[in-house]
């Protein structure tokens, strides 16, 4: 563990997908001044990166160097979204295609380069201090994190709220489709070798399924207050 992860304050956010996490770390790294990583973002940072660089997928030594050090920052915006800047271009939306996501998969199999991204997310670790978002942050890449939350909500919560964020772009969306991937996706993350989807033996637990957005901010806030990190 470096000396900085130490040092510098650090609030985890963890979570299955839906649960709101990206939300409340968006609004804490605000409400706190303090810097945001969304680890997620990371793998498809790193593919987009490599198509910038011409690195092929198969190249595991040039995308152990890129991810080692990938200059990418997160900003959580006035209107509640998380910028991706990656070498000072905004890539927010790229990143977000169907290739890169492909692209992304790739990568994200690579022991070599998933070790090289654990160490690059610690990087973040900078005064004044950072929230970060994702599902092992305080298990595997911060278990030395001040405050570890693990964001939980029931897989109907979870896809009601996806099936609100498609039903306008995508009147054909499905509720059950959703709820079985969503099920589905909870299996693989909680089963998976390495890494799975758990709480933190010391993470506070967060039930949002009858919460709202304030409501879980509010009792974040008021977990950081009493740790002193406010």
């Amino acid at each position: 563990m470096s000396s900085r992860e130490k040092q510098v304050a650090v609030i985890t956010v963890d979570g299955p997908s839906g649960s709101g996490k990206g939300t409340i770390c968006q609004l804490l790294a605000r409400e706190l001044g303090w810097h945001l990583l969304d680890s997620g973002a990371l793998y498809r940072v790193t593919a987009l990166a490599a198509r910038h660089h011409g690195v092929e997928l198969d190249d595991v030594e040039a995308l152990e160097v890129l991810a080692a050090h990938l200059d990418v920052r997160f900003r959580a915006t006035d209107g509640g979204d998380t910028q991706i800047i990656l070498e000072g271009e905004e890539v927010t939306h790229a990143i977000r295609n169907e290739r890169v996501g492909e692209d992304a998969s790739v990568v994200a199999a690579l022991g070599p380069v998933r070790e090289a991204l654990l160490n690059r997310q610690r990087d973040f670790a900078r005064e004044p201090g950072l929230v970060a978002d994702g599902r092992d942050m305080g298990t595997v890449v911060f278990p030395q994190a001040s405050l570890k939350i693990y964001l939980d909500a029931s897989a109907e919560e979870r896809a009601q709220r996806r099936y609100k964020q498609l039903i306008s772009k995508e009147p054909g969306a499905s509720l059950d489709d959703i709820l079985n991937d969503i099920k589905a996706r909870d299996a693989r993350d909680m089963n998976r070798a390495v890494a799975p989807l758990k709480p933190a033996p010391d993470a506070v637990i967060l039930d949002s399924t009858l919460m709202s957005i304030n409501e879980v901010l509010q009792a974040v806030l008021d977990e950081a207050r009493h740790r002193g990190l406010r």
